[in-house]
């Protein structure tokens, strides 16, 4: 009971602090709601649509307009300009105006109902990997679909049934499962990692400032002394409130993802809660880490930015962490937002059993442990330090 006490003492004496210091209320309330509203919206359609391509079509006939149609119909391209050459609308993409382009060159039809095989070339940049990558993928498909369309007018007119025609332009027929995200949705990989990630950077600048600032306004000592003079009781009570707050914002982050937003979630609320806590609590972890290595508050603020802002590359959602080289992969490993994206990608959005992720549980339940290695620092860094700017 006493160390409770001592515990609920100084966890006043924090929310006090957190309600005088209007940077806490930014930091962990506004900043984090404007991240999730940010991310989820900019993402909202689930992938890019309407982007714009241009078209050279020099052959000009009933079968080469019927191909742009096509390509202005499909989801992510839409047709803005015609141009009379390659070389203006190559310009045109130069000058970021459209992310493709469609050339057709004179012949096309002619070469198609003789067989002889017309070339049709589409450019597109790759700048924006996503935007390329989409382009590509429409600009191939109509021309493929192109030259099926030709080929089954002709079988039809030879005489060949439905089903040899299907045959003949299609022998292979491609059985194709996307697990889990079956729409391609980049809001449900991608929101759910970044902002996590975002609400990380806050939770580890946010621990290191709060011991930063008994350092800076010498009340080090006063703060030990509401604790009793116990290095453990005095962190706990310092960063529950701080625990509380950010595990209320990631739980209506987690209830605006999966209920108003209906991301797939296929572990349930069991994983989806013990997640969350796992986040905050070893966010909190590492931040108190990083100023138990070095008490100070603007080198532990930096080291804390940066292993914020890496962990968002290291995570592995935007580039996968097995194609990159040996030692970035061992790296990853030392960023508790890469253990937060596995055991959510396990658990949470595959549903397979905890156990699975067994060793990213470990590793998040070790960073939130980090603090007890610098425990005795903390205390005579609160005792003896003199605050250097």
């Amino acid at each position: 009971m006493k160390y409770l006490s001592a515990i609920w003492t100084v966890a006043k004496r924090e929310a006090k602090i957190l309600y005088m210091n209007r940077l806490y209320g930014f930091c962990m309330v506004i900043f984090p709601l404007l991240t999730i509203f940010f991310f989820t919206s900019l993402l909202s359609e689930g992938q890019p649509e309407d982007l714009p391509v241009g078209v050279v079509d020099l052959d000009n006939t009933t079968t080469s307009r019927g191909l742009i149609r096509r390509l202005d119909a499909f989801q992510a391209s839409r047709i803005v300009a015609r141009y009379p050459s390659v070389s203006e609308a190559r310009r045109a993409i130069q000058e970021n105006q459209i992310y493709a382009f469609l050339y057709i060159p004179k012949g096309t039809t002619e070469k198609l109902l003789a067989s002889r095989q017309p070339k049709v070339s589409y450019y597109y940049t790759m700048t924006s990997v996503m935007a390329g990558s989409l382009m590509m993928k429409d600009l191939k498909t109509i021309s493929t679909l192109g030259s099926a369309a030709v080929g089954q007018a002709t079988m039809r007119a030879r005489g060949f049934t439905p089903q040899q025609i299907q045959t003949v332009l299609q022998p292979i027929v491609i059985d194709a499962h996307q697990i889990v995200n079956p729409w391609s949705n980049y809001n449900v990989y991608l929101s759910t990692v970044f902002v996590p990630g975002i609400m990380m950077l806050f939770m580890f600048l946010l621990s290191a400032y709060s011991l930063g600032m008994e350092l800076k306004f010498d009340r080090g000592k006063e703060w030990l002394a509401k604790a009793n003079g116990n290095i453990l009781v005095a962190i706990l009570g310092k960063f529950l409130p701080q625990a509380l707050v950010h595990l209320t914002l990631v739980m209506l982050f987690q209830y605006y993802c999966y209920s108003v937003l209906d991301f797939p979630h296929q572990g349930g609320a069991l994983s989806i809660l013990l997640l969350s806590m796992l986040e905050v609590v070893s966010g909190i972890g590492f931040g108190i880490f990083a100023f138990g290595l070095m008490p100070s508050l603007r080198m532990s603020m930096s080291v804390c930015s940066l292993w914020a802002v890496l962990s968002i590359s290291l995570a592995g959602s935007a580039f996968p962490i097995m194609a990159m080289d040996a030692p970035i992969q061992s790296l990853s490993w030392l960023f508790p937002l890469r253990h937060y994206y596995m055991l959510y990608q396990i658990t949470v959005f595959n549903g397979f059993p905890l156990i699975d992720g067994w060793f990213h549980l470990v590793a998040l339940i070790a960073f939130t442990l980090l603090p007890w290695l610098v425990l005795r620092k903390i205390k005579n860094a609160m005792l003896t330090y003199v605050y250097i700017p």
